[in-house]
Order: C-alpha cells, then sequence, then structure tokens
C-alpha cells in the first residue's frame, strides 16, 4: 500500500466530513470545502477518523491512493487551521500598503500594482515590506501567492523584488573592474 495513503486521517472537534457518490464535504469552523473523488479510490468514515482505499494495485490506483489522502488531510485541516504564506519584498524604495482588502505595491515599476485577493483569499500587510496570504484551501493560497510573487521575481545580483519570507536567495557575485 502507498505510505501516505494508507495513514488514517483524524477528524478534529468541530469539523464534520460527509462523503457522497464522488464528492467528500468537510465543514468546519472556518468555512466548507468538497472535492470530486474518482472511482479508481474509495473512502469511508471509521469511528473519528477518514480512511481512504483503493480498489487495484495498478500504478495509477497507487499514485491517486496517496493523492486523495493528501487532499482530504488537506481539506480537513484548512478548515479547522487554514493555511497562510508569507511573502516579503526587497528593494530601495519598494513597499506596499493595505487599502480594505486590497494590496497596493510600489515595486519600482512606472505604476503601483494593485492585487485583489480571489474568493476564499485574505491578504494582510505587515508592515511596509510583508505580506501575509491566507485562506482555507491550500490550493488556492499556494497558487495565489505564486501569482504575487511573479509579478517581480528575485534578481540575483542585488535580490531585489518579491520572495517567501522563508526563501533563501543565492545572490550572484557583480563584475569586477580586472585591474590590479
Amino acid at each position: 500500500m502507498s505510505r501516505v495513503g494508507r495513514q488514517a486521517i483524524a477528524i478534529p472537534a468541530g469539523v464534520s466530513v460527509e462523503i457522497g457518490a464522488n464528492t467528500v464535504k468537510v465543514k468546519g469552523p472556518l468555512g466548507e470545502l468538497s472535492r470530486d473523488i474518482e472511482k479508481i479510490v474509495s473512502v469511508k468514515i471509521e469511528g473519528n477518523e477518514v480512511v481512504v482505499s483503493r480498489h487495484n494495485d495498478l500504478n495509477e490506483s497507487k499514485a491517486k491512493h496517496g493523492l486523495y489522502r493528501q487532499l482530504i488531510a488537506n481539506m480537513v485541516e484548512g478548515v479547522s487551521k487554514g493555511f497562510s504564506k508569507s511573502l516579503v519584498i526587497n528593494g530601495v524604495g519598494y513597499k506596499l500598503n493595505q487599502s480594505g482588502d486590497k494590496i497596493i505595491m510600489n515595486i519600482g515599476f512606472s505604476h503601483p500594482v494593485e492585487i485583489v485577493p480571489t474568493v476564499g483569499i485574505k491578504l494582510t500587510a505587515k508592515g511596509d515590506k510583508e505580506v501575509v496570504v491566507s485562506g482555507i484551501d491550500k490550493e488556492k493560497v499556494g497558487q495565489f501567492a505564486a501569482k504575487i510573487r511573479d509579478i517581480k521575481k528575485v534578481e540575483p545580483y542585488h535580490a531585489y523584488g518579491i520572495r517567501y519570507i522563508d526563501e533563501v536567495v543565492v545572490k550572484k557575485q557583480g563584475k569586477t573592474s580586472g585591474k590590479k
């Protein structure tokens, strides 16, 4: 069996899981998520745990077994705790401001960049250099944070740009004059 797929998912207090014909719905204190599940795997509730099993030992079944188990685990964690990613802007004169639910960034372009959150995403500015993307859907949070990061990727010589707070940027050495 899949190492990831065979682990049961504990259902915390305040979270309910409903299993339909080919959907899984998870409700919790932060919201509600649902996902369609392929027929290649089956999902059951046993006691206070969700168990995902596969019908055969084909490679596709093994891959989907672990995938759907982790997706359901992320749904359970999302509706109970939520997910967040922090991004930092670095550069001379770079700064950001929060205006309502949107973020306005001055990051070296001729115009300010306005970021409006999509449904299920919350943006929070910490100071004038850090923005936190949060929500209950791990996939949406990660995708939206990556979209913000792609606006101005970190350049390798001065490390100016937008990066994740835990991202390590390796700076390149600039030109040398060659004179001695």
